[in-house]
């Protein structure tokens, strides 16, 4: 004959085993729901960006450069590249390629000037195109040439546009698809502000004066 106290084991026993099932059921469906909602962040790009790519996504890589200057019609136009002065300054650890691409742009009609390693040590990552108040639409011009560079106002005074490459660049935009075209209006980006407002500007490498 069964006891009570038997039976009461029993009994205790199955409702231990019946609460840790459910333990285990609601953790794993917690589980479940949590990692629904993780990869329902990362698909809308709520979370999960790196640093890097929200820059990137960000107008000149998030740098505030200058708006285009416009004319006396109140427009912004694309300049024809042999009124362009560039000087090309390498900025990586591959001895030549200033060379090489101040020669695509001379094939491309741009108007250059000598060649030259950035002074000093430092390394760019990104290639920077730099220019001054009097050669922003220039600047512009050449930028179409260029698909991740960043524009990068510095003190300048003069016309001549530098191009200081960095280690990401790879070869110039194909010229069949450079965007827009000479005399077309000249778009700048969402974040740019008018030169003038422009204050603590970084100095100018130095350079022969084009004027």
């Amino acid at each position: 004959m069964t006891t009570p106290e038997a039976f009461d084991e029993r009994k205790a026993r199955q409702k231990f085993v019946r609460d840790r099932q459910k333990m285990v059921f609601s953790i794993a469906i917690v589980i479940l729901v949590v990692a629904m909602v993780v990869s329902l962040l990362v698909y809308f790009g709520v979370i999960g960006k790196s640093e890097k790519a929200t820059q990137a996504e960000q107008p000149n890589y998030g740098v505030v450069t200058a708006c285009p200057t416009k004319d006396s019609q109140g427009t912004s136009k694309v300049l024809n590249s042999s009124t362009v002065n560039v000087r090309v300054l390498n900025a990586t650890k591959n001895v030549g390629l200033a060379k090489a691409v101040s020669s695509a742009l001379e094939n491309r009609s741009f108007t250059m000037q000598n060649p030259s390693n950035y002074p000093g040590t430092t390394v760019f990552k990104r290639t920077e195109i730099r220019f001054g108040k009097n050669g922003i639409n220039q600047a512009y011009t050449l930028k179409r040439h260029f698909n991740d560079a960043i524009m990068r106002m510095d003190d300048r005074s003069d016309k001549l546009v530098d191009v200081v490459i960095g280690s990401t660049f790879s070869v110039l935009v194909d010229e069949n698809d450079v965007q827009p075209g000479v005399g077309e209006e000249i778009k700048g980006f969402s974040n740019c502000q008018d030169a003038s407002k422009l204050t603590n500007l970084p100095k100018a490498t130095t350079h022969t004066a084009v004027n």
